[in-house]
């Protein structure tokens, strides 16, 4: 474990009050300081590609990060958004499997690149941090089902809506209620699982029935109970 120069401090990071690491010790901190590299990421680059070996995992200081699985016919499906505080590729590297998505920047982001010696070496002496990522895992396998189910029983109408306030939860609303996060037609296609063309007509509908307002790339959500409505979401 060596010094690295392009490390920054946990303690200065913008995301340590809900960062995976907050429960290592001092000690372990200092280890996580020196091995792990931070660098920034512009908007479109490809942090890893689906199918390939990494050899670390990632965690997110700020931006955003799109994951995604490719489809037999080039089209993405995605899968997850990850944001300031999140750690992404951990679970290939536990499992010392290829990557099974590929992660792109659709915001600049800063990351922190951890090695996959040092992960495991953390995983296996902290059991507290060991128990984190483990629900973090659990929790995000209960999110990949959930989505399974909408696929299989929701109509296409209910998933957008559904997609909208998920979109809110993870990234919030601004002073005027835009989403924070500002996404192509196609990529909420992709996270729907439809056509462009069809999340393109149900914006329109949701713009006709006062639910939502549309300004180029941004989403003004105007009537909350009613995408819940519209959603089937409890």
């Amino acid at each position: 474990m060596k010094n690295n120069p392009g490390r920054t401090s946990c303690e200065n990071c913008s995301s340590k009050s809900n960062n995976i690491f907050r429960n290592l010790s001092a000690e372990e901190h200092e280890i996580l300081a020196l091995d792990k590299n931070c660098e920034p990421h512009k908007k479109g680059s490809v942090i890893y590609h689906e199918g390939n070996r990494i050899s670390g995992c990632y965690c997110v200081s700020n931006g955003i990060i799109k994951i995604y699985k490719t489809g037999i016919d080039g089209k993405e499906q995605i899968i997850t958004f990850a944001k300031t505080g999140d750690l992404i590729g951990f679970r290939s590297v536990l499992s010392g499997e290829l990557a099974c998505t590929t992660a792109k920047v659709i915001e600049d982001a800063h990351l922190c690149f951890i090695p996959a010696d040092t992960l495991i070496y953390l995983v296996k002496k902290n059991g507290e941090f060991s128990m984190d990522l483990m629900q973090l895992a659990c929790k995000e396998l209960g999110e990949s089902n959930a989505y399974i189910t909408d696929i299989a029983q929701k109509t296409v109408r209910e998933r957008l809506a559904e997609v909208l306030l998920h979109l809110r939860d993870n990234f919030g609303l601004d002073d005027e209620q835009f989403l924070k996060i500002t996404l192509t037609r196609e990529e909420l296609s992709n996270i729907v699982g439809t056509a462009t063309e069809s999340v393109i007509r149900l914006l329109s509908e949701f713009k006709s029935d006062g639910l939502i307002e549309l300004h180029g790339r941004r989403i003004k959500l105007l009537n909350i109970p009613g995408l819940k409505k519209t959603g089937n979401v409890f």
